[in-house]
């Protein structure tokens, strides 16, 4: 740490789910609420605006592979400090994600991971704690640098 420089802690959100049903709806509005609070809500430019949107079809897209792959989410995490944002999604299934065989873009599903690279700054997973069944998938995106009028 920079002495003399005030740097904000970092702040952390938990959503706990159970299920599948509404669960995708629930994260985003959660997720949006949490950019709200932390400033990226309302963007005050395009490319904000367009980073917003980014961060709420990643998480669409990694509570929906889990509501697929993993028999739902168990808990949403959100990390922010510093412009930057950290989702982490923990589901119960040890299995993690597999790129598959490129898919035409007209043809529905099987683009999420596709997604993830595109979009997020880096993203993987970790097994849970030992002793701890399942897996959490992370990703993370940063907010856009402020531009000087």
């Amino acid at each position: 740490m920079t002495q003399g420089v005030d740097v904000p802690p970092e702040q952390v959100r938990r959503l706990v789910v159970n299920g599948t049903r509404g669960v995708v709806a629930r994260c985003r509005d959660f997720t949006a609420a949490a950019l709200a609070d932390w400033g990226w809500i309302p963007a005050k430019t395009e490319e904000e605006e367009e980073r917003v949107e980014d961060v709420l079809l990643l998480v669409s897209e990694v509570v929906t592979n889990a509501c697929l792959h993993a028999g739902g989410p168990e808990e949403l995490v959100l990390r922010h400090a510093e412009g930057r944002l950290r989702v982490e999604v923990a589901d119960a299934s040890a299995d993690h994600p597999r790129t598959q065989a490129p898919r035409p873009p007209g043809l529905p599903g099987g683009h999420g991971l596709m997604v993830l690279d595109r979009l997020a700054g880096a993203w993987g997973t970790v097994d849970k704690a030992p002793g701890a069944v399942g897996k959490v998938v992370w990703l993370e995106i940063s907010r856009p640098p402020e531009r000087l009028p």
